[in-house]
């Protein structure tokens, strides 16, 4: 567990617990420890979000600290409509 691999875990269930208490499962992998699920999961960077369900699938990579990327890559917020 690498220090920004437990910022990027901090940071989402912060924001699971705020958007989507009690509806959402967290799977935590050390990839170190399973690294088969790396090539079938097509993992290349570490830390790596994959969001299933609802689709579409959805993969976000880093420390999860820009709230509003992954808010939008967790289709929690909308895209703001440009002028």
């Amino acid at each position: 567990m690498t220090p920004r691999s437990a910022q990027a875990i901090k940071n989402l269930q912060a924001i699971c617990d705020e958007h989507l208490a009690g509806r959402y499962d967290l799977d935590v992998i050390d990839i170190y420890q399973q690294p088969v699920l790396t090539k079938g999961e097509q993992i290349i960077a570490a830390p790596t979000l994959i969001k299933r369900l609802p689709l579409p699938m959805r993969r976000l990579v880093g420390d999860m600290s820009n709230r509003e990327r992954v808010l939008l890559g967790l289709d929690l917020v909308s895209v703001p409509p440009k002028d």
